[in-house]
Order: structure tokens, then sequence, then C-alpha cells
């Protein structure tokens, strides 16, 4: 019974046109995780203010949040991002590095303590956490791990799906659980929000659009506080704004400051 309620609830929210859907889940952003997010970039301006990183991690499609907050155009460091390959580069789909080994991999218990023991914290770090699910193994590891380490955890996720799966970790806990600050993506449960009549499955993922506009958010929140209190940061910029000179200088200036935020990693 549980499950079936479930499904209709999902079934609920699905839309016939992808835009509709991500219009709601921008205008629902705006109207409820402007809060979140505020305290979000004031994390992530503490740490950078004390020579410090904010550490990002997403397995799976997650993976492009991360790339999103840094290195592209109109990003800067402070933002140090955490890829693990196993998990993220299944182009292949099948075969080596296919989708079924990362599926497998982002479930093994132990295995997100693995990749987290692979840096170090500084005394003011602090991580940003996406997870659509928010369920997986890996990402409940890292979660438990940095609770432990006493490091703030912000988590992007969809609490609509969340609060309706079941924990894949023996622990029970999902991200949101764990998370100092929770940001809602806003995404629908089971992410695909169309549905095409006579075809039985739903289409068009919606949780990328929600985790985009939230790191957005908080990337020009932080690049102002940064600059209002006198640190402008080193934006990674096109020769569009600057011109050809300029922008090879700022892409240098800002991934030598990277490399000197990420020196003791």
């Amino acid at each position: 019974m549980e499950k079936h309620n479930s499904t209709q609830l999902a079934l609920q929210m699905l839309e016939t046109n992808y835009l509709d859907g991500v219009k709601k889940i921008i205008h629902k952003i705006e109207t409820t995780q402007m809060e979140q997010i505020d305290r979000a970039a004031d994390i992530c301006v503490d740490s950078i203010m004390n020579n410090c990183v904010v550490h990002l991690f997403g397995s799976g499609h997650s993976r492009m949040a991360v790339e999103e907050m840094y290195p592209r155009y109109g990003s800067f460091p402070g933002f140090h991002p955490m890829v693990e390959l196993s998990l993220t580069n299944h182009h292949n789909v099948v075969g080596s590095n296919g989708q079924r080994q990362a599926i497998f991999l982002e479930n093994v218990e132990g295995f997100g303590r693995v990749i987290v023991s692979n840096v170090h914290f500084g005394k003011h770090d602090s991580m940003i956490l996406f997870s659509h699910s928010g369920t997986s193994s890996v990402v409940v590891d890292i979660a438990l791990e940095m609770k432990e380490r006493g490091i703030p955890l912000i988590a992007v996720t969809s609490l609509a799906h969340s609060q309706l799966a079941k924990s894949k970790h023996s622990s029970g806990y999902k991200l949101y659980e764990l998370a100092d600050v929770i940001i809602d993506n806003c995404a629908v449960p089971g992410d695909a929000m169309v549905k095409i009549e006579n075809l039985d499955t739903p289409v068009g993922p919606g949780s990328t659009i929600g985790n985009t506009v939230i790191v957005n958010l908080i990337k020009c929140k932080v690049a102002k506080e940064l600059t209002d209190r006198g640190r402008p940061p080193k934006v990674i910029t096109s020769s569009v704004f600057v011109g050809e000179e300029e922008s090879k200088r700022l892409f240098e200036a800002s991934y030598e400051e990277y490399w000197a935020s990420t020196r003791y990693l």
C-alpha cells in the first residue's frame, strides 16, 4: 500500500510539457529555498575568507553540478571539485567503465569514506554534497564522515524523492537527515517529469535544472560578499567581456589561486 501511494503521488506531479516543469522548479526554488541558499553562501564565504575551501561532491549525473561551480566561465577559486571517475565517467554505458559498474560502486558501503580519506581538510573547510535521491551508500558515507570531522555540510537534494525513497546505507540515514543546511532542488520524485500519451514511463529529468540554478545562486551571492569584504574573486572570464589578453591573464590568475588554496589537500 505504501509503495502504491508513493507511486500515485509521483504520478500526480508529472507534466505534459517540459518547460512547464522547468518553470515550476525555478519558481519553487525562488519562493521556498532562498533562505537556505543564503545560509549556504554564508558558509562558503566563511571558508574562503579563512583561506580554506568548499569541497564539492556528486556522483552520477550530480557531477554536472560540481563542475558548474568551478572551473568554468563566470566561476572562481575557493571551491574544490571532487569527481570520482568510477562513479561518473560512464559514457561508454556498457563494457569497461560502464553504467552497471558505476551503479554497483555507488552502493558499496565504505567507498565514500575511502574517497574522503584522500583529502586533507582545513580548519574552516566546508562541503556541498549533491544527490537527487540522497540515499546512495557513497553519499551517506561522505555525509557521515563530514559530521564526524565537524565539517559544515550543505546538501542539495530532492526532498520529495528522498522522503519517499529508502536509504541504501546500513545506518538508514539519508543525506538530508545529516546536513547542516538542506537545499531542495525541487525536482519531482523519480526526477523525470513529463508524461507522454501512450508511453508508460515519464521522460525529461529536472534535477539538473534545479541544481544548476542553486549552484549559480550560491556562486553569485558568494562573489558579491567576497567583493564587499575587499576580496574580489579571480573570475574565469570570456574574452567577449575583457579582451583576449585579459581573459588569458584571468584564467592563469584563477588557476594559480586555486592551486594555492588547495595546496594542503
